[in-house]
């Protein structure tokens, strides 16, 4: 059986914990953060979690990170 190819662009958007949790950056973060305030700026930090519906199809799409769960 080939290997299993992982796609690239699900790759770069998400990050997968060490307990197999699917992660993502929040939105907003790309323009027009200089007439936000502190604390908008603030909330926009960190990471979240992806619904688990989504989380299973982007773990098919990442073979290599799959095997962690």
């Amino acid at each position: 059986m080939p290997k299993l190819k992982t796609k690239k662009a699900a790759a770069k958007k998400v990050k997968v914990t060490g307990n197999g949790k699917v992660t993502r950056r929040k939105t907003g973060h790309n323009h027009y953060n200089r007439k936000d305030t502190g604390r908008e700026g603030m909330e926009k930090r960190g990471d979240v979690r992806l619904f688990k519906a989504d989380e299973k199809n982007v773990l098919r799409a990442l073979p290599s990170k799959s095997s962690r769960r």
